[in-house]
């Protein structure tokens, strides 16, 4: 059966979630066609992929990295070469696509977002950030076009199997899983000197630098109950978050009667992507199944508020909205790019994104400009505190 959604545009398309999407469509020969291509500044991946997979148009950061771009690819492949906010709009509003992958990391892709749900694409979302930092918008956007949002990370293509067939207000609660990134169990004291390297090694998923360290603080946690609040048109105190180490069990869903739904599977992003691109169907993935009795047992806790309290400031700000959640997201985006150059501890990434949210003048986040005003200018107070921070430790 041919897919409905056969020709793809993927913003993002050198980071992990990108790069597994290329996989995906690898592995149907045929079935997808990839028209546009868009990353930030890895030249060399990108000339390889728009070798490989031949699309109509490739975008990059900046002009200079095109013109890289365009001598690594060589004149004699046919691809138009765009650079910019302006390149990546027209990658995200293509009008041979019809299903845009959002998986620019970061506020960046808010804006590719929108361009792709204001031309009605069908998005398969992984930026998340887009939905923490502008959701109201970008859901009022999708009906307004008519675009379809279909949710790429894996707790909340979970909770979209799970609810397919259901009655919405029969819902009780969500709860994402979360698998405690390389620290849980840790006490806050065992946590002040660890290195960025140790951040960084997931004990289950293979992700990229900032999402990796976002799950060592807990941060991600918060940014997804935000994200599924947009999603599902679930009010924030009725998502809940429990840690499941296994990763086995990626979200569940409580409905008024007492009875719980969950989606599992491996933890490979291979199974969320293929069901974004071919929903409403499932492509027969040549991956391992599922083997309960090799995992032995599901365990199941509570997220230590108190050593990682990044959970518990992206939750309050996601309850405050307006402005909080856009200042949350982008001091968050400093400080971990300050901790992964080593100019901050590990600890010291929730002090900053907690006094960004105390110099928040608060206010409406109601436009795309008003969001990006607010992004930029908590940018630069985060990268004051960070200086003030460096300079304490002398």
């Amino acid at each position: 059966m041919e897919s409905v959604d056969k020709k793809v545009t993927i913003l993002g398309s050198t980071g992990s979630i990108g790069v597994s999407t290329l996989d995906v469509v690898r592995a149907f020969p045929g079935r997808f066609d990839v028209v546009a291509l868009a990353a930030g500044r890895n030249v060399e991946r990108l000339a390889e992929q728009v070798r490989e997979f031949k699309p109509r148009l490739a975008a990059m950061l900046t002009e200079d990295l095109a013109a890289r771009l365009r001598e690594q690819v060589g004149a004699g492949v046919p691809v138009e070469i765009v650079f910019g906010e302006e390149g990546y709009a027209r990658a995200a509003a293509l009008d041979e696509a019809q299903t845009v992958v959002s998986a620019m990391v970061g506020a960046a892709g808010l804006r590719p977002t929108l361009t792709a749900v204001r031309a009605g694409k069908r998005v398969a979302l992984a930026n998340k950030e887009a939905l923490v930092t502008a959701g109201g918008l970008v859901m009022d956007e999708a009906r307004a076009s008519g675009a379809t949002i279909l949710p790429v990370d894996s707790e909340h293509s979970a909770v979209f199997q799970v609810l397919e067939g259901q009655r919405r207000e029969a819902v009780k609660r969500i709860l994402l899983t979360a698998s405690g990134g390389p620290f849980y169990g840790r006490s806050r004291e065992e946590l002040a000197g660890v290195s960025p390297e140790e951040a960084l090694a997931h004990p289950r998923w293979n992700m990229g630098n900032k999402i990796s360290i976002d799950s060592a603080t807990l941060m991600n946690k918060g940014l997804e109950a935000i994200e599924a609040r947009w999603l599902f048109d679930c009010p924030l105190d009725r998502v809940d978050i429990v840690i499941h180490p296994q990763s086995v069990v990626h979200s569940l869903v409580e409905f008024a009667d007492g009875s719980m739904l969950a989606q599992m599977g491996l933890p490979d992003m291979r199974l969320p992507i293929a069901y974004a691109l071919s929903y409403p169907e499932r492509l027969p993935l040549d991956l391992p199944g599922l083997d309960l009795a090799d995992v032995g047992g599901l365990t199941f806790g509570r997220p230590e508020i108190e050593a990682f309290p990044c959970l518990k400031l992206a939750l309050a700000a996601g309850r405050q909205g307006g402005s909080a959640p856009v200042v949350l997201n982008a001091a968050n985006e400093v400080a971990v790019e300050a901790f992964l150059a080593r100019e901050i501890g590990f600890l010291d990434i929730d002090r900053v994104v907690e006094t960004a949210l105390g110099q928040d003048p608060g206010g409406a986040a109601a436009d795309l400009e008003a969001v990006l005003a607010i992004d930029r200018e908590t940018r630069g107070r985060a990268r004051e505190i960070v200086a003030r921070m460096k300079g304490a430790r002398g």
